[in-house]
């Protein structure tokens, strides 16, 4: 047994996901059954209750009982509307009824968009579904995929067909076999559906050769046309999935032999697209740029921060970068207005570090091996972030506060570099340096963007993310078991990077502290009170903790801090603000 016996779906998302594009939907009216568009069979229940209710037959428990005692034969949905409307108009406007919805059916969601519908819209939109062929009258899938700003390609005829966009310029290609309900030229009865327009079976010879095929919503009883299609198609270069309820009809079983295809079996066409989309999302979400192309990356950017001559080069390599990430983090990709939840959210974080993984391996080793040339190349990407995620204050808080994700994560991986080359300086003014956060008065960067003085940096956020509901300091934690991860790519072979890190994060915290006056911290200091310092994983690590303390508190540590401007330049302060540190220590512990 391997890991995906009997979890055909898991198997389908990575076939779209990995091939995007290259599976076709095949769709019935199965797929509108939530909308309450009746199914064929529903129709023709409906249709003899009518003629029987017209007859002067009176209600009668069993429709198709009726009709088979009346007149010897099994209810036929072509037979019926054949009967009923001699011409297609006829049949056209029998069928409209059925459709098209009401203001009460409108006001109450009947006849429109489904989850499925809009399931596959989001396919379309990711452009992992690009082709789909129904038999379907109806046009909820256009209305879904208008709703998302989609406008479909739709060859609801010939003469549609000999117009229109080719399938490859296409952004969404449907091709509505049996016509569209306002048009007169659809195919109800078995005799319109015995053969297609030769156009119809070339294009669907095409369809079914080059694409594979994801089947819902219709059982394969009929429309004879089409299963001769499926059935004449020659190649098998991408699967066959069945999505139906309960087992497959013996003609379905026929064409999922003949494709060599696999059946799944589901509760409904909402739930089974639902969580496709679902579980295609989430491969895009966890996707990580591919390693090597990181690798390349890196190794690009340690040849230019190696000669000064190549500073061009260099700030060349960050701006391409950057427009990648941001393009990628842009809200229309993470959108804020929208209501809470807790998958989505936990969602984000490892999309949004996918994103600028890249960017932080390069400003990682900028931050390492740079000349001071480069502080504000990062600075400026970091402030670009910022600026960008500023433009959208609109939505749920969590998802506002999560777009300048990106920027802390480039922050602390310039600072961790710094930190592990000894550049105090530098590190001092990438605390010091000013930023902008929407329409606040510029504050540091250790102010905005530093642990719980983020706005997004709450412990009530991070504690939500799986693992972490029980951690002293979340943020801090998370971002430990990111960059343990990382930070090899930059930092090199570190014997202890838990101390490099826990490092980086104190003098942070010395950092933010330094807009308090001497006078006010002695005061409450001197009456055991704790002023406010974001406080890391330092804090409660005790082992970590007190050797940090004892480093930072003797030569020549403590000099090469003052001369690099922590506690401005100021010794004592510095001892202020580790005794301050200590006094949060010591509660955190406890």
């Amino acid at each position: 047994m391997t890991i995906l016996s009997g979890d055909p779906l898991t198997q389908l998302a990575f076939g779209i996901h990995e091939s995007s594009g290259v599976y076709a939907l095949l769709l019935g009216s199965g797929i509108s059954r939530a909308a309450q568009i009746p199914t064929g069979w529903e129709i023709t229940l409906d249709l003899i209750r009518r003629v029987g209710l017209a007859q002067g037959a009176g209600d009668q428990a069993d429709w198709a009982a009726w009709y088979r005692e009346r007149t010897g034969r099994e209810p036929d949905y072509s037979e019926l509307l054949a009967g009923l409307g001699a011409t297609a108009d006829e049949r056209r406007a029998i069928i409209h009824g059925y459709i098209e919805p009401t203001e009460a059916d409108r006001a109450e969601g009947r006849k429109t968009p489904t989850a499925a519908h809009r399931a596959i819209a989001e396919l379309v939109e990711g452009g992992y579904i690009k082709v789909i062929v129904t038999t379907n009258f109806d046009r909820l899938l256009e209305s879904a995929l208008r709703e998302r700003g989609i406008e479909p390609t739709v060859v609801a005829s010939v003469d549609a067909l000999d117009g229109a966009e080719p399938i490859v310029h296409s952004r969404c290609y449907i091709l509505k076999l049996h016509g569209d309900y306002k048009d007169a030229r659809i195919l109800n009865i078995e005799t319109e559906l015995s053969r297609y327009p030769a156009p119809y079976d070339a294009l669907l010879d095409r369809i079914f050769d080059e694409y594979g095929l994801i089947v819902c919503g219709w059982s394969g009883d009929w429309d004879h046309a089409l299963r001769a299609a499926i059935e004449r198609a020659p190649n098998r270069r991408y699967s066959m999935f069945w999505a139906a309820r309960g087992e497959p009809g013996p003609r379905a079983r026929d064409l999922i032999s003949h494709r060599r295809g696999r059946a799944i079996s589901i509760a409904d066409a909402d739930s089974f697209f639902s969580a496709l989309s679902q579980r295609v999302t989430t491969l895009r979400q966890t996707q990580r740029v591919n390693p090597l192309a990181i690798d390349l990356l890196t190794a690009t950017a340690k040849r230019f921060l190696a000669k000064p001559e190549h500073r061009i080069q260099l700030d060349d390599l960050f701006a391409d970068e950057t427009r990648s990430a941001l393009a990628k983090i842009d809200a229309g990709h993470f959108p804020t207005a929208m209501g809470w939840d807790l998958a989505e959210y936990r969602a984000r974080v490892p999309r949004y570090e996918a994103i600028v993984e890249p960017l932080a391996a390069i400003a990682g080793l900028a931050g390492r091996w740079g000349d001071d040339n480069e502080a504000q190349i990062v600075l400026d990407i970091i402030a670009t972030i910022v600026t960008q995620a500023s433009t959208v204050r609109v939505g749920f808080s969590a998802y506002i506060h999560l777009q300048t994700y990106p920027a802390v994560i480039v922050f602390y991986a310039y600072g961790i570099g710094l930190t592990r080359a000894g550049r105090w300086t530098a590190l001092h003014r990438l605390f010091d340096a000013k930023l902008r956060l929407g329409s606040r008065e510029e504050e540091c960067v250790v102010r905005t963007l530093f642990l719980g003085s983020w706005e997004g940096g709450g412990d009530s956020a991070w504690h939500l993310l799986e693992g972490l509901e029980k951690h002293r300091t979340p943020l801090s934690d998370h971002l430990f078991g990111l960059f343990e991860r990382w930070a090899p790519r930059f930092a090199g072979l570190e014997s202890d990077f838990r101390l490099l890190f826990d490092r980086f994060e104190l003098l942070g915290s010395v950092s933010f502290f330094e807009e308090n006056s001497k006078e006010e911290i002695k005061e409450n200091l001197a009456a055991g009170r704790r002023m406010r310092m974001p406080c890391g994983r330092a804090a409660w690590y005790g082992p970590n903790g007190d050797k940090l303390m004892t480093e930072l508190s003797t030569e020549p540590m403590k000099s090469a801090l003052e001369k690099a401007g922590f506690g401005r330049g100021d010794e004592e302060f510095i001892v202020l603000a580790l005794r301050n540190f200590n006094l949060i220590s010591r509660q955190m512990r406890w």
